[in-house]
């Protein structure tokens, strides 16, 4: 199972969440006002710090502008990106076009994935991984707005590609999400919020809980 930690914006992040058992790690750029939104030389210097502990970096974006994405990937060395707004099925084939990992999210809201007749689009343009996220309005991302698991098995179930799951996810309601975890196409979680403590930062503690409570309910 993989676990994706999102929203690290210095190497002190990098080293907690490496050390706690994180396999991917998310940085923003271009989410315009996001609080985890970095400048292009701390993204390069974050994505040198993940390689260098042996993680993966993730490109975590909501720009549509495929060329300042292509720039940004070519000048920090990233190989996954995740498209985390509306972007085109054209915008996944032009990535995939470079030899890149890329990860769409699928948007959950009131019950209903916005993107749902999309998803064969997606796929046919080279989607690697899908990310299933709940949204609040026009909120998108870090919502903490606990994402339904009859959706989640819903919409994993309609897929043929592995799913992250995301979405006000957290060490006690991994239980919630057995039938999900059951189908093959089930890949881990990406926590934000959860993996925080009550002032906003990190927890290592958070996030080696959520590691232990998912692996258990995936291997029950």
């Amino acid at each position: 199972m993989l676990l994706k930690i999102c929203g690290a914006t210095r190497v002190a992040d990098v080293d907690l969440l490496a050390a706690a058992g994180a396999d991917l790690i998310g940085l923003w750029s271009g989410v315009p006002d996001g609080r985890a939104q970095l400048g292009d030389a701390a993204f390069d210097r974050l994505v040198r710090a993940v390689k260098k502990r042996g993680r993966t970096p993730v490109l975590v974006t909501l720009s549509r502008d495929v060329r300042a994405l292509l720039a940004r990937v070519e000048g920090s060395g990233v190989n996954w990106v995740q498209l985390h707004g509306y972007q085109t099925p054209a915008a996944v084939r032009a990535l995939k076009s470079r030899g890149l990992t890329v990860v769409k999210v699928l948007h959950v809201r009131d019950g209903q994935c916005l993107e749902r007749l999309l998803i064969d689009a997606y796929q046919r343009a080279g989607a690697d991984l899908f990310l299933l996220d709940s949204m609040v309005g026009g909120r998108i991302g870090s919502t903490a707005h606990r994402l339904d698991p009859e959706v989640a098995a819903s919409v994993v179930g309609a897929v043929d590609r592995p799913v992250l799951l995301a979405g006000g996810l957290t060490a006690a309601n991994a239980g919630q999400f057995r039938a999900t975890m059951r189908d093959h196409r089930f890949a881990g979680v990406d926590v934000d919020s959860g993996a925080r403590d009550a002032r906003g930062r990190f927890d290592a503690d958070a996030v080696r809980a959520i590691r232990r409570e998912w692996t258990a309910a995936v291997s029950a």
